[in-house]
């Protein structure tokens, strides 16, 4: 559980002193706060026995009033709710009552942001949002019964199906990346430079063999990253992703892996796991949830990719007309414009010119 709470209100209960330094009052409050918060908030099963509940950071972050769009600074708690041995996480009883107990006006909004089992996984699609506040009448705030409903592994796994068909979906950047590796499987280099059309049959082995190392590479970096067997910082990752795009893209209009793009598509399909990974890695699920999430996310990504690629496969067999080696050319330029506006952005993470004109067409 996350709890956020606007510095503003929570100095009304512990006094004015603890806005003087927001940036370090976590860490100079710690032992009070830790103290504060360990005494209103618990947690029951339906059968009343009690949960334990932990405490496992506390940090400072800035906030906007909804209504009035103001800043302010809020306190972020994580808090761990763990059932005994017969609790169900799906249905049990919140007491919570921090502010509230003595600014009986103070309320706490609550609602699930993540769900594996139920087939929440983001922000966009909460569920449960309802409110904890005061009782003037019972002087005590009113335990709030969490009922999640039904739940299982095939909700979830079919979630994230989903979530990985929306995630290539939305993510251009991929999907360019695949695209220029394709552009060239009718091809075959003469003299330093691309053929024309090799046959249907040379284009469909060089396109399988393509999306296949592809998947392969990114399917290994999904898993390993999903479970944090390597650290990297995001950053990095999605500055090479811009850079893998912006080399397919240079290959796709003069070779310059030759007869490598299998090995090309296998090796970048590396990098582009580990930015899959970012999106399953921080679930609060146990092993056997994760390994479900990953073949989930893993079979959305490849349904996505090869949607996308039957689509643009009749576009492979005209690559025997004259007008093909233009088209290629002005495709993969545009492709070069786009990887070169990502990396600035991802480098210096201020958005530019060709950043913003692509995020109106819906795209990251």
């Amino acid at each position: 559980m996350e709890v956020q709470i606007p510095l503003p209100e929570l100095a009304l209960v512990l006094g004015d002193e603890i806005q003087k330094d927001p940036d370090q009052m976590a860490d100079r409050y710690a032992a009070e706060l830790l103290t504060y918060m360990s005494a209103h908030i618990h947690a029951s099963g339906s059968n009343n026995i009690p949960w334990n509940i932990e405490i496992k950071s506390m940090r400072m972050d800035k906030g906007t009033y909804v209504d009035s769009g103001i800043p302010y600074w809020e306190l972020i708690v994580l808090v761990v709710l763990t059932p005994g041995t017969e609790g169900s996480t799906r249905n049990f009883i919140l007491k919570y009552d921090a502010v509230m107990h003595q600014v009986v006006n103070h309320v706490a909004i609550v609602s699930v942001r993540s769900d594996w089992e139920g087939g929440v996984l983001a922000e966009d699609s909460v569920k449960m949002v309802t409110a904890i506040g005061w009782n003037v009448d019972e002087h005590a705030a009113r335990p709030l019964e969490v009922e999640l409903g039904n739940g299982s592994w095939w909700i979830g796994f079919k979630s994230m199906v989903a979530y990985g068909m929306q995630h290539i979906r939305e993510g251009l950047d991929h999907i360019l990346f695949l695209l220029t590796l394709l552009l060239v499987a009718p091809l075959t280099i003469i003299n330093k430079k691309w053929s024309a059309y090799q046959g249907f049959r040379y284009t469909l082995l060089r396109f399988l063999k393509v999306s296949l190392m592809f998947t392969l590479g990114h399917s290994l970096t999904l898993l390993i990253g999903t479970f944090n067997l390597v650290t990297f910082r995001v950053q990095y990752i999605e500055v090479l992703i811009a850079l893998t795009i912006l080399v397919s893209a240079i290959n796709c209009i003069k070779p310059v892996f030759h007869q490598k793009e299998t090995i090309l598509a296998g090796l970048f399909g590396l990098v582009h796991g580990l930015a899959f990974s970012i999106s399953l890695s921080h679930l609060p699920i146990d092993t056997s949830g994760k390994l479900i999430s990953v073949l989930g996310f893993n079979l959305g990504i490849e349904a996505m990719q090869l949607i996308i690629m039957a689509c643009f496969f009749p576009l492979l067999l005209m690559s025997k007309w004259k007008f093909y080696p233009a088209l290629r050319i002005v495709f993969a330029a545009v492709v070069i414009v786009a990887s070169v506006g990502w990396m600035a952005e991802r480098i210096t993470n201020n958005e530019n010119t060709i950043t913003n004109f692509i995020a109106r067409f819906g795209f990251a």
